[in-house]
């Protein structure tokens, strides 16, 4: 392929993404925002650590997503049609087993959560009404996971943007009539978000049985215990799992940290994240088209095609860094004005603005790794390199926050993006090299 075709590769894959992944960030912004409306940082504060014991518990399991974008690609690239659909079903059986387990335990993981966190008993009484609704969304949550990952592997970035769009725009308008037109507080936007969760999750098993038949193939439930397959797709996940484990144990620790410096730095850390989340999603759309074009470039064997898609995203992705960072710096107070208008909260997130404008060019070397590795089902790579930069980032908070407060907080963390780029870059030579190895 020429450069002009790789170019419109990547964006014919990676602009619908970018849409429907910054919706993910703008439901958070509008979740925040419309809580920051009640007077007092606390509602804040409740909706962000509710977020983040979610973020705890979904994540775990973001090999749903991420196993099945790899292995569908890889089986796409093969051109083995009825694999390619297994791979859904295989996610779904997982999804269903997991998320009413949650479900069973919902009132354990809450408790541990709340004591590993430990915020006020002011926002803990408001994040468990916000929690006790939530949690009954947990097998929609986890088959949309499922879903997105096997239409990012069969190359359907329009059916992520339908399904990313239709859920997190009915969760906005739900949040408004909940939240601001019926009073319902942070109990409102736990209802918008599992309405909207549960309606998406039907919507895209509408979408994967119409695109499957563009595919070719049959369902086969048989296929779905073929131990080879399943062996693999366990291997991977305990993989991802550990990864995913150790990423979010780094998020707890700026959400615990925060909110032992008291509710109003809890709440300038939840909106400041939002930047960062805006950020993450929208340049996710190149790691996503890298993560699939990879995928299918190991599959098929093509090594100039694997190296083809690598120097297209890479290029891109550096350049669209670089806006998130102009737009915080001219516009980063004014955003934070739109998320709140408690001022203790404004004035104070103002002051570490300058890490919002330096996070987007260090950051996205990790995220395209990420993409790279997900493609390839590389696991324990991407679970060792995460290990490693967690525990760099355990380091570093335990020197800077004691001279630098919450300024050392967000450098320890951008510390931690660095060297999650670094660790997975050390072993980008291996992968390419696999190529050349049978399967």
């Amino acid at each position: 392929m020429t450069t002009r075709n790789w170019n419109k590769t990547i964006w014919l894959l990676a602009g619908p993404i970018m849409i429907s992944n910054v919706s993910v960030p703008l439901l958070g912004i509008v979740d925040t925002a419309v809580v920051g409306q009640i007077e007092g940082a606390h509602y804040i504060g409740a909706v962000a650590v509710g977020a983040q014991i979610f973020s705890i518990l979904y994540w775990g399991f973001g090999f749903l997503r991420m196993g099945t974008t790899g292995f569908t690609a890889q089986s796409l690239g093969a051109k083995d049609m009825e694999q390619v659909r297994a791979w859904l079903l295989r996610a779904f059986a997982i999804s269903v087993v997991v998320g009413i387990a949650l479900i069973a335990l919902q009132r354990p993981l809450f408790w541990g959560s709340i004591a590993l966190i430990k915020p006020s008993d002011q926002v803990a009484q408001l994040t468990d009404a916000y929690y006790s609704i939530r949690i009954w969304g947990a097998p929609a949550v986890l088959m949309g996971y499922a879903l997105l990952g096997w239409f990012i592997g069969i190359q359907n970035t329009k059916a992520v943007l339908l399904l990313q769009l239709g859920m997190n725009v009915s969760n906005i308008i739900l949040d408004l009539v909940f939240v601001l037109g019926f009073g319902w507080g942070v109990e409102g936007v736990a209802y918008a978000t599992v309405i909207s969760e549960v309606g998406a999750a039907i919507f895209g098993c509408w979408l994967a049985l119409h695109h499957a038949k563009a595919l070719g193939g049959n369902w086969n439930l048989s296929l779905i215990a073929q131990w080879e397959h399943l062996k693999k797709l366990m291997f991977l996940n305990r993989d991802i799992f550990l990864r995913t484990l150790c990423l979010q144990t780094v998020f707890v620790i700026i959400t615990a940290l925060g909110a032992r410096m008291g509710d109003t730095l809890l709440a300038v850390n939840a909106v400041l994240m939002l930047f960062q989340g805006f950020m993450a999603y929208g340049l996710d759309g190149f790691a996503h088209a890298v993560e699939t074009l990879s995928g299918h470039a190991y599959g098929a064997r093509d090594k100039a095609a694997f190296k083809g898609a690598v120097k297209a995203t890479t290029i891109w992705a550096l350049i669209f860094s670089l806006p998130f960072s102009l737009v915080y710096w001219l516009f980063g107070g004014e955003l934070i004005d739109l998320l709140t208008k408690t001022e203790d909260i404004r004035l104070v997130a103002r002051e570490y603005l300058p890490w919002m404008v330096i996070l987007p060019v260090l950051s996205v070397w990790s995220f395209l790794l990420d993409g790279i590795f997900f493609g390839m089902t590389r696991g324990h790579d991407m679970r060792n390199a995460m290990l490693i930069s967690m525990l760099v980032y355990i380091v570093a908070t335990s020197v800077l926050i004691g001279p630098y407060g919450n300024h050392g907080l967000w450098l320890a963390f951008s510390i931690f993006m660095v060297a999650r780029a670094i660790t997975l870059g050390m072993r980008y030579p291996a992968i390419e090299r696999s190529i050349d190895r049978t399967l």
